[in-house]
């Protein structure tokens, strides 16, 4: 590994709540010092950082990188080299591939292609149930060994209540966490967008907040009676969000994140049925989303993700009820945070901090700037202004609603256990 000097750079440090220009050096994939070089270091390669923030890599906690079994929507290398693009340095997949990753053997087989693409890395998340069905168990124990840092059910929730107590038993006694999607299914149905007048006038199917807020009591029922930590998956009412707060207030071992396209989207912006507006949850109203804004401020929701879930044009190029959930962010993430830390006045440290040391800590690992802390860096400049245009993402999914927006906040380099796997 070589021992690399990043000079001059804004040191942005989301941990310790900090912001100083100084010298960061890395040896060994680690933090060897940061301001005065370390006894004997010798410098291979020098990354001149002036005017630019240097500030722990990204952690994603929801991304779809649609490998195995959707390779023509896009592919680990694909989206692997996305996220180092965006400044992502950890990826978080849902076990919604297919095969469904409910077997050891297909866990491992992901990780170490990943580990051979050698750009992020990535955290697979576990099936609950065989194959999502929502009815047997799958062997925690063994996935676990294999490497998933919690079990979920992707965007399938269990109907069967008693299923999901019984896995919430098991989870709590060895100490795992679920992540789920608070969602109940038979107030689903076929609705495509958020159940309200704007849906009304369009005439699409609705789907109500009740969909939300029931599954969440739900879910905290459950915990109180097992004692089982959730992680509940991209928030998207006011009401839900109220019920997190009371059983945060409560001590309960919950949290929780949002997507990025929740923060400044809602339901009016679907506008003549747009499809590159359909997304699972469904946009909800204006209200929702601002409370989504004040729930980010005063803690309640305690990590932001990209949501990133590629969509080819087939799927998107659809009537809106039609059309396939989902759109490209792995890019966006950051820029977008800067985008909502900005019209808030909040912090860089603060603002980092939603996107790289709180999803870390539930991941069991420190995203700061202390020395022996991992090499995992991103250097971005965060004045600089640049167009979201399809051909010019890494991804292999274009669609996003962003197209044709204009972003500030340009990743400059990425580095992964000390080594430059983006420039």
């Amino acid at each position: 590994m070589k021992n690399i000097l990043i000079k001059n750079g804004c040191l942005v440090d989301p941990i310790a709540g900090t912001e100083q220009v100084a010298d960061l050096y890395l040896a060994g994939g680690k933090i060897a010092a940061v301001g005065a070089a370390p006894a004997g270091f010798v410098i291979d390669e020098t990354i001149d950082a002036t005017g630019l923030i240097v500030a722990p890599g990204l952690v994603d906690l929801a991304a779809r990188l649609r490998e195995p079994g959707f390779e023509y929507k896009a592919t680990l290398k694909s989206e692997m080299a996305a996220a180092v693009a965006g400044g992502v340095t950890s990826v978080v997949c849902p076990p919604d591939t297919d095969p469904v990753l409910d077997e050891s053997g297909l866990v491992m087989n992901l990780r170490q292609r990943a580990k051979n693409l050698d750009l992020a890395r990535l955290y697979p998340v576990g099936a609950l149930t065989v194959g999502l069905k929502g009815k047997e168990i799958t062997e925690m124990a063994m996935l676990d060994e294999a490497g998933c840092v919690a079990f979920s059910q992707g965007d399938v929730p269990i109907a069967d209540l008693q299923v999901l107590y019984r896995a919430m038993q098991y989870a709590a006694n060895f100490g795992y966490e679920l992540r789920l999607r608070p969602e109940e299914a038979s107030l689903v149905n076929d609705g495509v967008a958020h159940d309200g007048p704007y849906a009304s006038r369009l005439g699409l199917t609705g789907i109500p907040v009740i969909a939300e807020t029931i599954a969440v009591a739900q879910i905290v029922q459950l915990m109180r009676a097992t004692g089982c930590r959730v992680h509940l998956a991209r928030m998207s009412s006011a009401a839900g969000l109220d019920l997190v707060r009371a059983a945060k207030a409560q001590g309960l071992p919950l949290t929780c994140d949002v997507s990025i396209n929740h923060i400044h989207l809602a339901d009016i912006d679907i506008g003549f049925f747009d499809s590159q507006y359909r997304f699972d949850p469904p946009l909800r109203a204006v209200s929702d989303r601002d409370a989504i804004v004040k729930a980010l401020n005063d803690g309640t929701i305690d990590a932001i993700c990209s949501d990133h879930s590629p969509v080819d044009d087939d799927g998107k190029l659809l009537p809106f009820a039609q059309a396939e959930r989902g759109a490209t962010g792995l890019e966006l993430l950051l820029p977008l945070t800067l985008k909502w830390a900005s019209s808030q006045h909040i912090s860089l440290p603060q603002a980092l901090a939603k996107i790289s040391s709180m999803p870390a800590k539930m991941l069991g690992f420190e995203a700061g700037l202390a020395v022996g802390n991992r090499a995992d860096l991103v250097v971005f400049d965060a004045n600089a202004h640049w167009q979201v245009i399809p051909e010019r993402l890494k991804s292999q999914g274009k669609n996003t609603p962003f197209i044709g927006h204009e972003m500030l906040g340009k990743v400059k380099y990425t580095l992964v256990k000390g080594k430059v796997v983006f420039a």
